[in-house]
């Protein structure tokens, strides 16, 4: 690991100019990254990933940051880390010269209990400390925060805000609105959400995507951002699949990893692979 280490601070040397110019101006738009790819394939390869290298061929982190404009020096927030898997990722590649933050549901939000809240200020908390003893960094290095509790100092610094596989629970529990606010009021102007979501087809009812089945319409999730103050910026098929027919009476979690139905039609199911997925980036709109 740490001749990984040593040869990722070289190629930082690399991008790292035009990158802190960028980073010191708050109001310059967020653009792609130069030479950024092999930093993150770096980070993909690193021997601490090896439990979590097995998903890789279905969540494609190098590409989807990339197309995510995610540089190595910037400030990125990444919204209900939930197992982690991106934090790692993301830990290992912003670690050293950027800082990731996990933000986390508002608990007060209406959407959970009592004890779900005191779990999530718990994670928050916890968060930190996780991403430091994957990568073994400094957990000062990393911070946290649920959306009701971000400091007011905060608010305006992030370059990017990666939502992996989260919009249908917002859409769900009725939360996305004050939620994409919250996450908006932390960019800086021109700032990006990267958004990774399960897709419905287009002519999916709305009682199959109104969230509880984890599949969203693309065209509903574009509008709901326009909505909120963003502007469509691109997508990519880097996470399409067109085996999933996104009809299962069990939702996505019908596919893997979930298997909802057990070892019941199992193979099949593995043949199809993981769901088939929109990837969006937007852009803040003054």
């Amino acid at each position: 690991m740490r001749r990984a280490l040593l040869t990722l601070s070289s190629l930082l040397g690399l991008v790292a100019a035009p990158l802190s110019v960028q980073a010191a101006e708050k109001k310059a738009p967020v653009e792609a990254c130069n030479g950024c790819e092999a930093l993150l394939e770096l980070a993909a390869a690193s021997p601490l990933r090896k439990d979590d290298r097995a998903r890789d061929a279905a969540r494609h982190p190098v590409e989807t940051l990339s197309f995510f404009r995610v540089g190595p020096q910037m400030k990125v927030g990444e919204y209900a880390p939930g197992g982690e898997w991106y934090s790692r990722f993301l830990g290992l590649y912003l670690g050293q010269q950027g800082h990731l933050v996990g933000l986390y549901f508002d608990p007060t939000s209406g959407a959970f209990k009592a004890d779900r809240q005191d779990g999530i200020r718990k994670a928050a908390a916890q968060y930190p400390a996780d991403v430091a003893k994957f990568t073994g960094m400094s957990a000062d290095k990393f911070a946290a925060y649920t959306l009701d509790a971000v400091p007011e100092a905060e608010k305006g610094t992030f370059d990017v805000i990666v939502i992996p596989r989260m919009m249908h629970n917002l859409f769900n529990w009725n939360i996305a609105d004050s939620e994409i606010k919250a996450m908006r009021g932390l960019l800086k102007p021109g700032g990006l959400v990267g958004i990774e979501q399960h897709r419905a087809k287009a002519d999916a009812p709305y009682s199959y995507t109104d969230g509880s089945k984890g599949y969203l319409r693309e065209a509903d999730v574009i509008r709901f951002m326009e909505v909120n103050g963003f502007d469509l910026v691109g997508k990519s098929e880097i996470s399409a699949n067109p085996k999933d027919t996104a009809n299962w009476p069990d939702g996505v979690w019908t596919l893997p990893p979930t298997y909802a139905l057990k070892e019941r039609d199992k193979a099949k199911y593995q043949a199809i692979g993981e769901s088939d997925r929109m990837t969006l980036l937007f852009r803040k709109r003054d």
